[in-house]
């Protein structure tokens, strides 16, 4: 248990000196910041149709901008406020239908509901129906401008400012999290935390370890029960297959690894015994330092994003839209 808890610490002192090293380099923090689309259902009364062409033109700026991602804590949105200015019908058969329309991108707090940036714009479109015109001009949105710069930057910057002023709020909700054995919010919670706010995100993953550390050893004794039960159901090779779907799953830190290893010695001694094989079996096994740290690093935010994932839907909070 004692190498385990060296190799942990280790791993989050590598986890703060890399975000010092890659929160500082500019480029990158807008893979630190995410912002994900929101086009509400019936916002502005575009159809359906034109509603999916905003939401991959939004999808399509976000990426091009460098913010796009998959983040555990997802209440930081692009929208777009569309207002038509003109409309002109041509006297022609067909009819075409010509459009001005202003746009409004907002960059905001989805669940609080508060506007951190906005950028407007017109855009032109045409075509034989009202539905086609507006989506012409929707579909006239470039993914990359310039125009776009200050727009992301400043609500990348109003982001960073809420991370830093709810930090010990973060940390707050995070040990009471841990505190009721749901390790798995506690890990969202942190793992939410972008490194660009380099003195949180800090906290977030010094606090991380031992929280992990409880989550696989919780994890592993769920697994280690399972896969006892199979086994005594069919002490077989049936019943070594369904034993093994579980314990292929044990991390090799977790503090029950040593009795998978006994469970996996009385199955394959069980195998050998039968047919005079042997049952060609084996657990996870630990890497060097530098393969533990990446395997952490990422076992740690999958299970942030997993968590996030698996939860209901957030109620947004669309008053900072304007519609």
């Amino acid at each position: 248990m004692k190498k385990v808890y060296t190799v942990l610490i280790g791993i989050f002192i590598f986890l703060q000196v890399n975000a010092q090293s890659t929160a500082k380099t500019s480029d990158d923090d807008g893979a630190r910041i995410v912002i994900t689309s929101l086009v509400p259902d019936g916002l502005g009364g575009l159809t359906p149709t034109a509603q999916k062409a905003l939401k991959v033109r939004l999808d399509r700026i976000i990426t091009g901008s460098g913010v796009g991602g998959s983040s555990p804590d997802n209440r930081f949105v692009m929208a777009a406020k569309i207002v038509e200015l003109t409309k002109d019908i041509s006297t022609t058969t067909p009819k075409i239908y010509t459009y001005t329309l202003e746009v409004t991108l907002i960059i905001g707090d989805a669940i609080e509901g508060t506007k951190f940036s906005s950028l407007s714009f017109e855009q032109r479109g045409a075509g034989n129906s009202e539905t086609k015109a507006y989506i012409s001009a929707i579909r006239g949105i470039k993914s990359k401008s310039s125009k776009y710069t200050d727009f992301i930057t400043e609500g990348k910057s109003k982001i960073t400012d809420y991370y830093n002023s709810k930090c010990g709020l973060y940390l707050k909700e995070a040990e009471t999290f841990a505190a009721q054995d749901d390790f798995q919010a506690a890990i969202a919670k942190l793992t939410s935390i972008p490194q660009v706010c380099e003195e949180c995100y800090n906290k977030a993953v010094a606090a991380i370890g031992p929280i992990y550390q409880k989550q696989i050893d919780k994890q592993c004794k769920i697994d280690i029960s399972a896969a006892k039960s199979a086994w005594s159901a069919n002490q077989d090779e049936t019943g070594a297959k369904n034993a093994s779907s579980s314990l292929v799953n044990i991390d090799p830190n977790s503090s029950c690894y040593g009795d998978a290893e006994i469970l996996l010695s009385e199955i394959a001694k069980r195998i050998q015994d039968l047919d005079q094989r042997e049952w060609d079996f084996k657990l996870k096994q630990q890497q060097d330092d530098i393969d533990i740290q990446k395997q952490t690093i990422n076992a740690a935010r999958d299970i942030g994003v997993a968590y996030a994932e698996n939860q209901p839907d957030v109620s947004y909070n669309v008053a900072f839209i304007g519609y």
